[in-house]
């Protein structure tokens, strides 16, 4: 842009006679009108002009926006300055870290919120303001010990902005699913223990080794049938029974049956029935099989 170039420098009688002249030079780089030997006036392009933030309505009116968005997003925002002081902290940052913005701004990071000063973020910070290094990553302790936020560091012209999330209740579902996985691993592992998940409609959409093999039948075509397909035919209307009472209730349950083996045998075992149910719909149940 023209206006970071050095200025030209005339006399404001010099710059009346010659207004042409130094119009077009302008237009090329800033023209200084000095009065008595001082700078008193600068005539610059009207893109330079722009460029310097003219604040116009639609310019006033998306800075307003812009404001009432950082002040209404439900992640955490801090904005440091190079020095490392708060200079800016939104509602939720306020409720996230339980203290006041009166309280945080104008002081230093570590003295307003003494968390950051022992945490592992604090380096990231740190290379945040001084090297524009950006981040982003979740990090665990900073709220308290069990609880987990994702950080987003984002060099600003000010210095820097810390974009905070809460996320320790997808971290600790994340958690449990490694937990059922492993549970899943081990009941495998077990060998008496077979398992089946189906859908809402009995269709059996995965089964382990072992209840494929007490019943015989190929893991790929265990998948093409209804679950009450495998029980004998006395038991399949108190498996019916039973199944209703878990979608209707959401409650597991429990039953003494039998499984119709490839042979026609029918072999003893106990079902445990829980429901799989997503954040909206049911999606089915899990039956774990036994033998009796």
């Amino acid at each position: 842009m023209a206006a970071t170039q050095e200025p030209q420098r005339v006399s404001a009688a010099d710059f009346i006679r010659g207004f042409a002249n130094w119009r077009l030079q302008a237009a090329r780089k800033p023209v200084v009108v000095t009065h008595h030997g001082k700078d008193a006036h600068v005539l610059i392009s009207l893109d330079d002009y722009r460029q310097l933030g003219h604040t116009g309505p639609a310019v006033r009116d998306l800075r307003a926006s812009l404001a009432d968005l950082v002040e209404s997003i439900h992640d955490g925002i801090l904005v440091i300055d190079r020095e490392r002081r708060i200079i800016a902290a939104n509602p939720a940052a306020s409720d996230m870290f339980a203290t006041a913005a009166a309280e945080m701004i104008g002081r230093n990071l570590v003295e307003a919120l003494p968390q950051f000063g022992r945490h592992l973020l604090l380096a990231h910070i740190h290379r945040l303001l001084d090297h524009r290094e950006r981040f982003s990553g979740d990090v665990p302790g900073l709220l308290s010990p069990r609880r987990w936020v994702h950080a987003e560091l984002v060099p600003i012209p000010a210095g820097g902005a810390l974009l905070l999330r809460d996320v320790s209740a997808a971290m600790a579902e994340l958690s449990e699913n490694d937990a059922r996985r492993a549970l899943a691993d081990a009941i495998g592992a077990h060998g008496d223990i077979g398992c089946a998940a189906i859908s809402v409609r009995e269709a059996v959409e995965d089964a382990n080794d072992a209840l494929t093999a007490w019943v015989g039948v190929d893991p790929a075509a265990i998948r093409r049938v209804r679950f009450s397909a495998l029980v004998a035919m006395k038991e399949r209307t108190s498996f019916g029974e039973a199944l209703e009472t878990v979608f209707r209730t959401g409650l597991p349950t429990r039953l003494a049956s039998a499984l119709i083996t490839r042979e026609g045998d029918a072999v003893p075992v106990m079902l445990a029935i829980a429901e799989r149910r997503s954040a909206y719909v049911s999606e089915g149940a899990m039956i774990a099989v036994t033998r009796a």
